[in-house]
């Protein structure tokens, strides 16, 4: 989007969840849900006499992440202590990576709608621990908070973008892609609503043509791609208008509530700030040999650039279909297991981003929590290429599936939905249908050749009525075509 001669520059730094089933300084569960404050432990909250143990599948994770986009992997690294005072620390500290994180430079690569590729450089992915989670409730007459310090000692990667992105396009597809990797590669689950991916954004303006970075802001803990587009143009927005009326863009953090689509200031920033990090006292160097960096290598699952690659190969798909289907590891997983239960790839891709995408994206659930199983979906799509129901009839049957009425064999006996396919019988209603509608079939016969096919929706109105709309749509224009064309000799 062109703002009137501003150039927009964004930087992303995008917490990542890992998915291991314990903390990454203690045994602590991180199963999401639980009730608030069950699941923090004394050393979770660094009570006195207790130490760290730094969880080696984090480690393993953040590695992963790195091979991935091919990334420097740090033969050592260390934790700190960054500290800061806020409720949903209570430890006073987090415990992070700043001079020697994991994971160094690396590369992704994003593409556009337009079908443009373009490189956006990762500045480092370091691991550090999650905070708690200040809940705000109550009404105007009573207001309170709480503290659930659940997440606390979660592990996490944060990864640092280079400024690299120039709109919303851009930072979206970038966060899609990271999304895609890291549920790829099974380090994360991508649940973005419950916080397993959440996106700081950095966002600054400037003259078009110059190079000098502008006042830079950054909007917090974003968890949803199209909140983030929405805070980007909002935000950009407001910088130029600022700018032109005459006034200065402050570094601050800021705040963008997707649901009532309002932006505010929460704090100011200065340029640094002060959070007295040093070398965490009770953790060693991680230290990652060649062997381990090898072994991880060589078993890190299929990319999704490469899945693309492979399902336009498999499943002759175009690199528009397969990008949207390999994109997300469990929308691949979901349309594989269609395609292997039904041996057809082009309905399974037209109903997995179609109906079923629509649907799911209508109430806000991810492809893991459809109520329709892909299993159920190829019991569908296998009554579609038997021409047992017509596709019209399909869109009833989803919808019965989606109700939890029961698989598609189910719903097409309950509902007497068959698709007539018997010659004989559609034959007989093709003569009727002529038959009661003389004036029709005159006005056909003495029309232009031209002209003809658009009357032939009439008929096929009529024909289908009379079936209760269960006709074969096929057979039944070639029936009818058949006798009109007779009647015209």
């Amino acid at each position: 989007m062109s703002h009137r001669g501003w150039e927009t520059v964004i930087g992303l730094e995008v917490h990542v969840q890992l998915a291991t089933k314990t903390k990454i300084f203690s045994g602590a569960s991180t199963a999401f849900g639980a009730e608030p404050n069950t699941q923090a432990c004394a050393i979770d909250l660094a009570m006195p006499g207790t130490l760290p143990v730094l969880n080696k599948q984090a480690v393993n994770y953040a590695i992963m992440f790195g091979l991935a986009i091919d990334a420097e992997i740090a033969r050592e690294s260390a934790f700190e202590r960054k500290n800061y005072f806020y409720p949903d620390l209570p430890k006073g500290y987090q415990t992070t990576q700043l001079e020697k994180p994991i994971v160094g430079r690396g590369n992704v690569e994003i593409q556009l709608a337009d079908g443009s590729k373009k490189s956006i450089r990762i500045h480092h992915a370091h691991l550090e621990e999650d905070a708690g989670k200040s809940l705000h409730e109550g009404n105007f007459s009573s207001n309170f908070s709480g503290i659930d310090l659940n997440r606390a000692g979660t592990p996490l990667i944060e990864i640092v973008s280079e400024p690299d992105m120039r709109n919303a396009e851009e930072a979206v597809a970038f966060a899609k892609k990271l999304h895609s990797i890291v549920t790829s590669i099974g380090i994360c689950d991508g649940e973005m609503s419950q916080g397993s991916m959440r996106f700081d954004v950095n966002v600054s303006v400037r003259p078009r043509g110059t190079t000098e970075l502008g006042t830079r802001t950054e909007t917090k803990n974003l968890n949803s791609f199209k909140f983030m587009e929405e805070a980007i143009a909002r935000e950009v927005e407001r910088q130029i208008d600022l700018i032109e009326d005459g006034g200065k863009v402050i570094q601050e953090t800021r705040l963008y509530n997707g649901d009532t689509k309002v932006a505010r200031s929460m704090r100011s920033k200065e340029e640094a700030n002060d959070y007295r990090y040093f070398p965490c006292p009770d953790l060693l160097p991680v230290i990652v040999s060649e062997e381990t960096i090898a072994e991880l290598r060589r078993t890190l699952p299929e990319l999704p650039d490469a899945r693309q690659a492979r399902f336009v190969a498999q499943y002759e798909l175009s690199d528009y279909d397969a990008g949207i289907l390999s994109s997300d590891a469990a929308t691949a997983h979901y349309f594989e297991t269609v395609v292997s239960h039904s041996n057809n790839a082009k309905l399974a891709a037209n109903w997995t981003m179609g109906e079923l995408s629509a649907r799911l994206n209508s109430q806000d659930l991810s492809v893991a929590k459809s109520p329709v199983s892909a299993e159920q979906l190829a019991g569908l799509i296998a009554r579609i290429s038997d021409s047992s129901i017509s596709g019209k009839m399909a869109k009833d049957v989803f919808d019965g599936m989606w109700a939890g009425q029961g698989s598609a064999d189910d719903i097409i006996e309950a509902r007497g939905l068959k698709q007539v396919s018997d010659s004989g019988a559609l034959e007989k209603i093709v003569a009727d249908v002529l038959a009661a509608n003389p004036a029709m079939v005159e006005d056909y016969i003495n029309s232009d050749e031209s002209k003809r096919g658009k009357k032939l929706g009439g008929f096929m109105g009529k024909i289908m009525q009379a079936s209760k709309g269960q006709a074969n749509p096929q057979q039944v224009n070639q029936l009818l075509l058949q006798k009109l064309n007779t009647l015209l000799k």
